[in-house]
């Protein structure tokens, strides 16, 4: 029956007609607005609400099927959601980018108009949140019951500037005009707890009574995440923190004390107001602890709830909820369900402990020490002194398991131990999320194979079979079909139709198309094109693009050296046969992350040399993008011709990026690290440009004693770009990039500084063949249909989650 006969609601027509009179009613009675009357805004959030209201349609229905199967669900929490700017996709997957075009000549209005001031909320910052968002969407485009959980932050990482070249930092406050695509659900908020003290429960040995010194609320929305070509609509669930009711003290605010009577209120808002909060602080870092425990108390309660809607049987737990970590920020949630279990529920400890193991999986994004996230035990006891006191027990028992395991290993138990006892003792959260699941996987073969040989290789050693492989993937419909639209028209042209959303493996039937002289030139146009709408530079020189965050091991530096050695080729020889390049750079440093903000810089004074150089003007520019987003990527990648993926091999656990420019026919210069190694096997050797050192030869010339100062020495274009550097040919800045880069080069970049410009030459001597490079360019499409996220999921499904897709029927 159709459940909305049930209830007596009509249901939404499909035509141009019915279309339109609901975006009327919305401007009416939900805008409270005319068409006479209504702005630019109004008539974007009348459409917004329109286009919702067809996808919670399909929600409801989702939520039924899924009831009625009672399935084992998908639990994603995640500290960040990089979801991108919802209306044009949501168009897309609702089927009615058409039906909105027509529907807004009334309001004199064009979709193009009304699409720009689409916000993307400010929930994530890098590759972490741009995966966890497509791993939602593939998700639901393969029927699997899942809700993803994360913080509704007020504001976003922050919006970047360049002021005087360097990077400035502003509040990205996204939601300023509210955020139409959300649901708020006040009515299922949860209650946090923080500090106090905890107490004995007469008779048993284990439970405890934690009695907090602070309470918060937490309250939810959700946003609708619907799946391609399915009637599926899954749902992220974001949790805002709230004071109590007793939050605001009158008494204080009558007597004239205004701050103070709402200083508890601003203190608990303070957990969800900003993405990411610095860390350079004893407050900035229990605050972002404060964020995680948050984040996985409220959620934890959610699934409890949901689990308990048809389930009454704790040890049905496991069987019927798998919650993936993504990273090591959700960790706290491993002791958080114990203590939920022991005290709340009053499980025995190892009934609990068992159904704890069965339900977590966690995935590794890193291998840099510094991002396996350790906490202070002092910080620790004072902010969650139960949690400590769950997290010293397990400590206990795992150890007996691993003493059981390697006797008289102590100093494997040493390492092992969840408290690190090396100075200060901390809590290892990567430790806790490898004790307390029942999967650990990498997130690219070679990340996986260096986690089970290196950074948790005792672990590996005790557990082989729990760890395991899944290669990142990424949205071919955000990233082709919303990014690139000319490129997919010609994908589809040529394959006869756009089956290949679904089913990325489809594009290698390109293949046969790659030495079609008519197929490539109108793959030559279409980038060309591309470049024109990005408007960097000459739409005819090679766009050589490096988007990615800024940190020292993805070495922007090593490609702002080429960038000064061709200025000096440049200078040095004016009439010489140069291809025109365009290099772009975009991405964000941390705000207190002080050497990449120099590294900022000094691309910027670079830029602005060259720019004002009549001689080498014309052969080469330098971009800099400001505000690097998901927005911006969908301009940038469609338009580039060469990827730069040249981080430290041994150092990038993955990558998207790497994936969505190479899906879009950019041709990669990358080392052998993260997925770049899956990339070059698939598209082919000759198909990428290959340099530097391997992780393993990286590893053996630390061991063997670097001295960056011997490649200067004897490398006459390296020593002339760092000495320009240093004797401040480019407005005098970047001394501190070249005093690191020649004090201890901790990423190996001047190892692999001859290396990489031989590569270089190799890229300029490809790119003077148009059709060997356009058919490269079209067999990097073709052959990157494993990249696809709608894989990964089909992985996690199979290996981790075992779950199986619920459809939801369709509408007759």
């Amino acid at each position: 029956m159709d459940l909305r006969q049930g209830i007596g609601l009509r249901r939404l027509g499909s035509t141009a007609d019915d279309f339109q009179q609901d975006l009327l009613s919305s401007l009416y009675y939900r805008k409270g607005t005319t068409v006479e009357s209504a702005s630019a805004r109004d008539a974007y959030e009348a459409l917004a609400l329109t286009v919702r209201d067809r996808l919670a349609d399909r929600r409801a229905r989702t939520a039924a099927a899924q009831f009625a199967h009672n399935p084992r669900w998908v639990y994603y929490l995640s500290a960040e959601y990089l979801l991108g700017a919802q209306l044009e996709q949501n168009l897309l997957y609702s089927g009615t980018g058409d039906l909105a075009a027509q529907a807004l000549k009334p309001l004199g209005r064009s979709l193009e108009e009304i699409e720009d001031l689409d916000v993307e909320p400010g929930l994530g910052n890098g590759g972490l949140g741009r995966l966890a968002a497509c791993l939602i969407d593939s998700m639901a485009t393969r029927d699997i019951p899942a809700v993803g959980y994360g913080i509704r932050y007020d504001f976003g990482i922050f919006k970047q500037s360049l002021e005087d070249g360097g990077q400035a930092e502003r509040a990205d406050d996204w939601a300023f005009h509210g955020n139409p695509w959300e649901f708020p659900a006040p009515d299922d908020r949860q209650t946090v707890g923080f500090y106090g003290h905890t107490e004995p429960v007469p008779g048993s040995p284990v439970r405890k009574r934690w009695v907090p010194g602070e309470t918060v609320l937490g309250e939810p929305s959700h946003m609708l995440v619907p799946g391609y070509n399915t009637e599926t609509v899954n749902i992220v669930r974001l949790w805002r923190a709230r004071g109590s009711e007793a939050s605001f003290d009158l008494s204080r605010f009558s007597a004239g004390q205004y701050a103070e009577a709402v200083q508890e209120a601003v203190r608990a808002e303070n957990i969800s107001k900003v993405l990411y909060p610095d860390d350079s602080t004893e407050l900035g870092r229990e605050l972002r602890l404060k964020q995680q425990y948050f984040l996985c108390s409220c959620s934890l309660r959610d699934i409890i709830r949901r689990f308990r809607l048809r389930n009454e049987n704790w040890d049905d737990f496991a069987d019927k909820t798998i919650i993936q970590l993504n990273d090591t920020h959700p960790t706290v949630a491993i002791p958080e369900l114990m203590r939920l279990l022991v005290d709340e529920y009053e499980l025995d400890w190892d009934r609990a402990w068992s159904i704890t193991r069965r339900t977590f999986a966690y995935t590794c994004h890193t291998l840099l020490p510094e991002a396996l996230e350790t906490w202070p035990v002092h910080m620790f006891e004072r902010l969650l002194p139960r949690h400590l006191e769950i997290i010293y027990l397990i400590n206990m028992h795992f150890l007996r398991e691993v003493e059981a395991h390697f006797p008289g290993d102590a100093d494997r138990i040493r390492r092992m131990s969840i408290i690190g006892e090396n100075g200060e003792r901390r809590v290892r959260m990567a430790h806790l999320a490898v004790v307390g699941t029942e999967a650990v996987n990498g997130v690219a073969e070679l990340h996986s194979k260096l986690l089970r040989e290196t950074v948790l290789q005792d672990f590996a050693d005790l557990w082989p079979a729990k760890f395991q492989n899944v290669t990142n993937g990424i949205s071919p419909r955000r990233f082709i079909r919303l990014a690139n639209p000319r490129l997919s028209e010609v994908i589809s042209d040529g394959l006869g139709g756009d089956g290949w959303l679904n089913d990325l493996d489809r594009l290698a039937e390109l293949e046969s198309l790659a030495d079609d002289p008519a197929f490539r030139e109108r793959w030559r146009s279409v980038k060309r094109a591309n470049k024109v709408d990005l408007a960097a530079g000459d739409p005819d020189s090679l766009t050589d693009v490096m988007i990615k965050r800024f940190h020292e091991y993805k070495r922007q530096q090593l490609k702002l050296l080429h960038v000064i050695t061709m200025y000096h080729r440049i200078r040095e020889n004016p009439n010489g046969d140069w291809i025109p390049r365009t290099v772009l750079f975009a991405g964000k440093a941390a705000p207190a992350y002080h050497a990449a903000k120099h590294i900022i810089r000094l691309i910027n004074a670079v830029a602005a040399t060259i720019a004002a150089d009549p001689v080498v003007a014309p052969h080469l520019r330098v971009v800099f993008a400001e505000n690097y987003n998901v927005t911006l990527a969908e301009r940038i990648i469609p338009a580039a011709d060469l990827s730069e993926q040249i981080s430290l091999a041994g150092k990038e656990a993955s990558g998207t990026g790497n994936m969505k420019l190479a899906l879009n026919g950019a041709l990669t210069i990358g080392t052998l690290d993260g997925a770049n190694i899956e990339i070059r096997a698939h598209v082919g050797e000759e198909n990428f440009f290959l340099f530097g050192l391997d992780a393993f030869q990286a590893a053996e010339a630390r061991i063997n004693g670097y001295h960056p100062r011997e490649h200067y020495e004897r490398d006459a274009e390296l020593r002339a770009a760092l000495d320009a550097i240093n004797a401040g040919a480019f407005g005098g800045v970047g001394r501190e990039v070249a005093e690191s880069l020649l004090g201890w080069d901790e990423y190996l970049t001047l190892a692999d500084y001859r290396s990489y410009l031989d590569c270089q030459e190799e890229v300029e001597r490809a790119w003077r063949d148009r059709d060997r490079w356009t058919r490269m360019s079209i067999l990097n499409t073709a052959r990157c249909g494993f990249f696809s996220a709608d894989r990964t999921v089909a992985d996690y499904a199979a290996r981790i989650w075992r779950v199986a897709p619920v459809p939801v029927p369709r509408e007759d």
